[in-house]
């Protein structure tokens, strides 16, 4: 059993193009020099331009990996990225405190595709103030913090919040890490033209993040390695497809 460097969970979908989901978190877990597990939420058709379907994986299926997963092996931090609804969350959820009260949870809320493709029910919105205080991190971009924060979610969770700044038309790349009830802007390391959009480039700051948390740094200094990390991301080529290094 690999004993060197932390594991780090991801609990995310399959995305055939390499760019998100699981794939892309396994590649930057591998790079921060941690072990990547995986478990798979839903199987998707699509390229890093366009989503064709889904098809979501039986939440039994993906709570008994989950607690295979756990017993075997000290995980030190879990990303969590697309999730059907609140409740296959909060199952998920459930499995992992009942087996390790101590393990960092990072949850990109993925609601929509840049594509518009939904994910995420919205109906169910309401029903996350029951989980909330079980996530250590929420990593929401702009359109996603204002539509929780429009349902007053942050109000009654006492996780941190890091708002991603990559759809700001006012601070564009700032992110805002909300942390202990602290205001901490999280910068962009330089100012820059050779930024390129890349697909599924959420996916890889909440697992770097999370990779971050389990080789020991503090929330704020695990988001800031990770936006560096991001920034080396969108500079990689020019494509949607971004290489890791």
């Amino acid at each position: 059993m690999q004993t060197t460097r932390p594991f780090v969970m991801t609990i995310a979908g399959y995305d055939p193009s390499g760019g998100a989901g699981v794939l892309a978190d396994i590649k930057t877990m591998e790079q921060l020099k941690t072990a990547g597990l995986a478990v798979c939420t839903a199987m998707t058709v699509q390229t890093e331009s366009e989503c064709l379907s889904l098809d979501w994986q039986p939440v039994e299926s993906i709570t008994e990996t989950v607690q295979l997963l756990l017993k075997k092996y000290p995980v030190q931090a879990i990303k969590i990225g697309v999730v059907k609804d609140a409740a296959m969350l909060g199952e998920i959820l459930e499995v992992i405190s009942g087996n390790n009260t101590g393990i960092k949870i990072v949850w990109d809320p993925v609601l929509k595709s840049t594509s518009e493709f939904a994910f995420f029910d919205l109906d169910t919105l309401q029903q996350l103030d029951k989980v909330l205080d079980k996530i250590s991190l929420i990593t929401p971009n702009w359109d996603e913090y204002q539509m929780l924060d429009k349902n007053n979610l942050f109000e009654k969770s006492v996780c941190s919040v890091l708002m991603k700044g990559g759809h700001r038309k006012d601070r564009l790349g700032t992110d805002i890490l909300w942390n202990n009830g602290v205001e901490i802007p999280i910068l962009p390391s330089e100012e820059s033209r050779e930024y390129t959009a890349k697909h599924g480039s959420g996916c890889v700051l909440s697992s770097a993040i999370a990779g971050w948390l389990a080789r020991g740094e503090d929330t704020e200094t695990a988001c800031r390695k990770a936006k560096l990390y991001v920034e080396h991301y969108l500079k990689s080529n020019p494509s949607l497809l971004g290489y890791h290094s």
